[in-house]
């Protein structure tokens, strides 16, 4: 594992793909403390901070800056889209635009790896917690299908309620809880994630007008109403911000 300065993302194992749509390690760089904006991806992420604590992420709404001391090492398991309520036997909506420490959530409760464990054991003990949990709960793969299907472009929610042959309410129950908001809700930020992709991707070639068509926006206006509602940034703003932590 790479311990160096950055932020790095890596497949979960294979028993884990249904669960977890990846692992990350955060390493920030010596000296003064560092803020990142952390912005809505429709997923909950379980953390641990080296010498800090362990907490749960939740599924968010909007931007969520997070700061971060010199050196200091952080690890997190981010829950594919669909999954985390069920595996944590917790509905997200509970914890919506919110860190919850993990000794507050009962299936986390006095398991999370201790703080002063050394990084490489204590991303080992996150991965083998979450795999007990998934064993004891799995993911539901009806929603995680589900989630997948909302992520399309021209998605349609009511339609994919009907291809799990559930009404539109239950179906909105069941995103809530699985997911931490309802169908609508994960389309606006899985649109607006694709927006981020292509801008991560590199210079936006046909510009934002294009960019905001090919991410499923109706223009470029619908594009910036979403896009200072999700992140605080007009989207000008966002490329100078992604491209600057690039």
């Amino acid at each position: 594992m790479d311990w160096s300065p950055g932020y790095r993302e890596f497949a979960p194992p294979g028993g884990l793909r249904d669960t977890l749509s990846c692992l990350w390690v955060g390493v920030t760089p010596p000296g003064p403390a560092q803020t990142t904006l952390i912005l809505p991806d429709g997923a909950a992420d379980l953390i641990w901070q080296q010498g800090v604590r362990s907490f749960l992420a939740g599924p968010d709404t909007g931007p969520w800056p997070t700061s971060a001391p010199g050196g200091m090492v952080t690890i997190g398991a981010r829950f594919r889209t669909g999954a985390g309520g069920t595996v944590l036997g917790l509905p997200l909506s509970e914890v919506l635009n919110r860190q919850v420490g993990a000794a507050d959530i009962p299936a986390l409760r006095g398991r999370t790896p201790p703080a002063d464990l050394p990084p490489c054991c204590a991303l080992a003990a996150l991965t083998s917690l979450i795999a007990d949990l998934a064993q004891l709960r799995p993911a539901d793969p009806a929603m995680t299908h589900a989630a997948r299907l909302l992520g399309r472009t021209a998605s349609r929610a009511e339609a994919v309620a009907g291809e799990l042959d559930l009404s539109e309410r239950q179906f909105r129950r069941r995103c809530q809880a699985s997911i931490g908001y309802g169908p609508r809700t994960l389309q606006r930020v899985l649109r607006f994630r694709r927006f981020v992709s292509a801008v991560d991707a590199g210079p936006l070639s046909g510009g934002l007008a294009d960019a905001a068509l090919v991410a499923g926006y109706a223009d470029q206006s619908h594009l910036t109403r979403e896009c200072v509602r999700l992140s605080g940034l007009t989207p000008q703003a966002l490329v100078r911000a992604r491209a600057a932590a690039s």
